[in-house]
């Protein structure tokens, strides 16, 4: 980071710590740790532009990517080879992994693209090891499996830390707030939700850091941290899940123990032995239903229905992304489709491209032909 911009940032930290917390500052505070965003945001942009050198050259394939991230010798090779039976070399010292290494799951007819990352350091989101490549790939995937030694729970915090003063909000769906934006007027607040965390003198300030006039509508309970996000452009929203790798070197006594801090702590995980493949089939089992798919079952016209080779979507997609999935040509020559299962209201309902599909519906598309 620029040594100005580390200087500034750290001049503001001083004066929040330094300021009394009551309802007569807490807009102060608020404005104040939006102008760190912003120069914490200046900075990455700064960095971004003065890049030398290439970063991870990664291809993403199937039907959606998963990185896994970890210390050094937490086993993440091990598990991408039990999982996938790629070649992602072991060994029991650390930084074995230094590029990354690509393998795939297969499940449930869906293609699941997993990559080892090489080994997270403390610092890795000031560069140490090669942390802003680690980092950079990461905002490129559709979910992040953090792996942590059972005997080595602390480095979890570490992680989580890094990621999130990097913009990645793991597990948080970004606010919903509308901005209009006006070319006078200031800045009006509405909300159609109580706000228990925010007020209009409080938002007013965060908001003037990134806004000069604008209608602002909150449509959720958010706090400032919240709110600050949203007006980031470099927040990226990921779902995650951690595996507790190991677990067959404690006791359960030991490892009930682990799980309570874990929970406590952090919430939910999954425990694993990469090494004994004890808790993958449930580790990848969540990571399907982490990942939101639904399967479709295809009925050409005038054929069976082909249960055995879905088209596989995610919860939310339409007609149009199905045909989009297909082949660019059944957007442009689509007529109508068919719907028979949990989105239809009747087999063989007749539905245009913004239906929404749901998880084993069977689905007929039917094209204009030259």
């Amino acid at each position: 980071m620029d040594s100005s911009i580390k200087e500034q940032i750290k001049a503001i930290e001083e004066e929040i710590f330094n300021t009394q917390k009551n309802k007569a500052t807490e807009h102060h505070i608020g404005k104040l740790k939006a102008k760190i965003a912003k120069l914490k945001e200046q900075a990455e942009k700064k960095k971004s532009s003065q890049k030398k050198g290439k970063g991870f050259s990664i291809k993403k394939s199937g039907d959606a990517t998963v990185g896994i991230i970890g210390f050094p010798s937490v086993g993440k090779s091990t598990l991408l080879n039990r999982l996938t039976g790629a070649d992602s070399k072991v060994g029991n010292y650390d930084f074995t992994t230094l590029d990354v290494i690509p393998g795939t799951i297969k499940y449930k007819g869906a293609d699941i693209q997993i990559l080892d990352l090489p080994g997270f350091i403390e610092g890795a989101s000031e560069g140490k090891g090669r942390g802003r490549e680690i980092l950079s790939a990461i905002r490129n995937v559709d979910l992040l499996l953090v792996m942590v030694d059972v005997l080595q729970i602390n480095h979890l915090s570490i992680i989580l830390k890094e990621l999130y003063d990097v913009g990645l909000r793991l597990n948080q769906k970004k606010p919903d707030v509308v901005i209009t934006k006006k070319t006078q007027g200031g800045i009006v607040v509405n909300s159609t939700k109580k706000l228990n965390f925010l007020n209009e003198n409080l938002i007013k300030s965060i908001a003037s850091e990134f806004l000069i006039n604008a209608d602002i509508t909150i449509r959720e309970d958010i706090n400032e941290d919240q709110l600050i996000d949203f007006f980031s452009d470099n927040r990226i929203y990921l779902p995650s899940i951690v595996a507790l790798n190991k677990m067959d070197l404690v006791t359960s006594e030991e490892l009930n123990k682990i799980s309570n801090t874990i929970k406590e702590k952090w919430g939910s995980f999954i425990p694993i032995s990469a090494e004994t493949q004890e808790g993958l089939d449930q580790l990848v089992e969540n990571i399907f239903s982490c990942l939101k798919f639904i399967r479709i079952f295809m009925k050409p016209v005038g054929k069976k229905i082909d249960f055995n080779q879905p088209l596989i979507l995610r919860e939310g997609n339409t007609v149009e992304d199905a045909c989009k999935k297909i082949h660019r040509d059944f957007r442009r020559k689509f007529r109508y489709a068919t719907i028979s299962g949990p989105s239809a209201k009747h087999d063989s309902q007749k539905v245009g491209l913004k239906h929404e599909l749901k998880d084993q519906d069977i689905l007929t598309l039917v094209i204009w032909k030259k």
